[in-house]
């Protein structure tokens, strides 16, 4: 199975059947009048969130989708049969864009939810409809209305309450291990996550969180440097973002401009998404001189300017994590009590996701453009049949 975060798709609701024309005749009944049956609505297509999906892989290898038209209308006043509505399953947390106009039909957060992104024609009417008193023999009928067709783009988000973000090495897969029953791979060589893992952190009984883990940026990022920066439109759902730092990374580079590198990434990624609240996790604590451990985590507080929380931890070790998963859980409780108590917070809290996914939509529109120009240049042919989703699954959600 692929992981698959994106996929283009047509879908064409059904047409609404036609009217009938058609007169009763029967033996020794004169006159009989008129009896033609209306049609039949079409179906339409809805998109229905299931949460045992985890990856838009399917429809990557089928991308035309149409439900069922209505039956013609028949004699003796039968209404012909309503078209099947459609209904495809898609992941939770996938978003609906409605590709010729830009609009957002709608996200699917809840499994079971269902989202109808094309309406069935209405069915014509059958000639029986038009009889009156001064038009007894009516011929007129009408035909059926055509369904909606549209152009739809499939994103999933994975739904997280806790992003990371750091460089590769930085230590988040060994982290999300520490913390979770997640276990996704752990080298020590960059780019060993290659698409988003997930794992569920419970605290204590019935407190739990979800947190993310996704391939880390390098410098560069935005220009499509490494995997680039399209995993990270999947932290717009996050209501936090722990930035990881290697306090002593194995190349020798200095910790404070590799995390001011990560700063520069994500502001030019999304301005919103770089002004959500973050936290700040000092790595390896464990692999530093206890000499030198104030003073290097002093140097990186003071070049990132930070005045959010602050946290040391050895993760492969389980040191501090413990603490900052307990001040995690505090954090996502009082901020959903406070949602839940002011629909304007909560609304705003939307608008804030909706904006930091316009931002994520545009500048990965943008990159992959670059990508295809450049392609373009030193192959001197059309590359816009690039697929650079083809990665291997390994999303999972583990108490």
């Amino acid at each position: 199975m692929k992981f698959v975060d994106e996929a283009p798709i047509h879908v064409q609701a059904g047409k609404g059947g036609n009217g009938c024309l058609s007169f009763r005749r029967e033996k020794f009944v004169e006159k009989g009048g008129p009896d033609g049956g209306d049609g039949g609505d079409g179906g339409s297509v809805y998109l229905q969130a299931d949460d045992a999906l985890n990856t838009l892989v399917d429809f990557r290898y089928q991308t035309r989708y149409a439900a069922q038209s209505g039956e013609p209308g028949r004699g003796r006043n039968c209404t012909g049969a309503k078209g099947e509505d459609l209904v495809l399953k898609v992941p939770v947390g996938t978003t609906v864009v409605d590709v010729d106009t830009g609009e957002t039909l709608g996200d699917m957060l809840e499994a079971g939810e269902r989202l109808l992104v094309a309406q069935g024609g209405w069915h014509g009417l059958g000639n029986t409809r038009f009889k009156s008193s001064t038009n007894r023999a009516p011929r007129q009928t009408t035909n059926g209305t055509p369904g909606e067709e549209r152009n739809l783009k499939l994103e999933l988000k994975v739904l997280a309450d806790v992003g990371m973000l750091g460089l590769p090495n930085a230590g988040k897969s060994t982290f999300i291990r520490a913390v979770s029953a997640a276990k996704p791979k752990v080298a020590n060589y960059p780019f060993t996550t290659l698409v988003p893992n997930l794992g569920v952190v419970q605290v204590q009984k019935h407190r739990s969180f979800v947190i993310a883990d996704i391939p880390g940026l390098i410098e560069g990022a935005a220009e499509g440097a490494g995997l680039g920066i399209r995993f990270l439109k999947h932290l717009t759902r996050c209501r936090v973002l722990l930035h990881l730092v290697d306090l002593a990374p194995f190349d020798g580079t200095d910790p404070a401009e590799n995390a001011l590198a990560i700063e520069r990434e994500l502001a030019a990624f999304s301005p919103t998404l770089a002004g959500r609240e973050r936290w700040l996790v000092l790595n390896k604590t464990d692999l530093v001189p206890a000499a030198e451990l104030d003073q290097r985590c002093d140097a990186i507080v003071e070049a990132l300017d930070w005045r959010g929380p602050v946290f040391r931890v050895a993760a492969i070790r389980g040191e501090g994590t413990d603490v900052l998963s307990g001040r995690l859980m505090d954090y996502l409780e009082t901020r959903k009590s406070e949602e839940a108590a002011d629909p304007e917070l909560a609304e705003a809290e939307l608008e804030s996701q909706r904006q930091m996914q316009r931002e994520a939509r545009e500048r990965i529109d943008d990159l992959r453009e670059i990508q295809r120009t450049r392609r373009r240049a030193a192959k001197g042919q059309d590359d816009d049949d690039w697929d650079d989703d083809d990665h291997d699954v390994e999303i999972e959600y583990r108490h």
